[in-house]
């Protein structure tokens, strides 16, 4: 029986290192996209393979539609027509009032969150609908709880882009069902990962909002990979067009 094979965009650090680690657990085959960071990239295929998964790494810049179009490309002569994709790579840049951010800071972040994530989601809709015979198939986009709280005086354009995935979401599930494909969001609230010291240009940024969130804690990656990997799953077989928060009551 062949493995389902899966598609992570930002698979080399965060989140997006976590699925792809879980993901090779439960018996996917793993492409691990990566802009620059292509150590640790490497370092998650080592991890996927020492579960016995087929992994490989796969550079590209996903604001780009060339760079999307051969990662698609290069994961399927790799390791077989995919059968699931993440949707996964995004950024803040660095945090402020709308007032007195940089334009620049906002045409990066729509850039990669937005207009990147559109043509990633046609691309991933592409390959799953050329491999009809494949079961369970199924795209999540990574939005935020940003969407819904509007990230005020720090990421107000980054808020903007996650509602835009999360309209993304639901016009890709209702196309994409007839055809057997299932698109969800997975929604993490405060994450442990380097986007607050790489992106954002503040680390100490968890330990300063932690404390105002409900259950008191950050989330660990692979909190939220464990509900990315479950609406990949059969377990979500009737789950489409769903926003799943993960924000520990955010």
């Amino acid at each position: 029986m062949s493995r389902p094979v899966l598609l992570v965009t930002g698979g080399s650090r965060g989140i997006g290192a976590a699925i792809c680690g879980m993901a090779a657990q439960r018996g996917y085959d793993v492409a691990v996209n990566y802009q620059s960071a292509a150590e640790a990239a490497a370092k998650v295929v080592a991890a996927c393979e020492a579960e016995g998964a087929k992994a490989v790494a796969l550079q590209g810049d996903m604001a780009r539609q060339e760079d999307i179009a051969r990662v698609f490309t290069e994961a399927k002569a790799a390791l077989g027509p995919l059968t699931h994709v993440v949707n996964n790579a995004g950024i803040t840049g660095p945090g402020s009032k709308l007032a007195e951010a940089d334009p620049q800071t906002i045409r990066t972040c729509i850039d990669v969150n937005v207009t990147g994530a559109i043509l990633v989601a046609r691309e991933a809709t592409r390959a799953l609908l050329a491999n009809p015979d494949a079961k369970g198939r199924a795209i999540v986009n990574i939005s935020s709880i940003a969407a819904g709280l509007g990230s005020p005086d720090e990421f107000v354009w980054y808020a903007a882009s996650k509602g835009a995935i999360d309209s993304l979401t639901l016009g890709m599930a209702k196309e994409l069902a007839p055809a057997g494909i299932r698109v969800n969001a997975v929604a993490p609230g405060m994450t442990e990962t380097e986007i607050h010291a790489l992106s954002s240009g503040e680390p100490g940024r968890v330990a300063r909002i932690a404390p105002t969130i409900p259950i008191k804690r950050a989330a660990q990656p692979e909190e939220i990979a464990e509900v990315v990997l479950f609406a990949l799953s059969e377990a979500a077989s009737y789950v489409v067009g769903s926003i799943l928060r993960v924000g520990g009551g955010r």
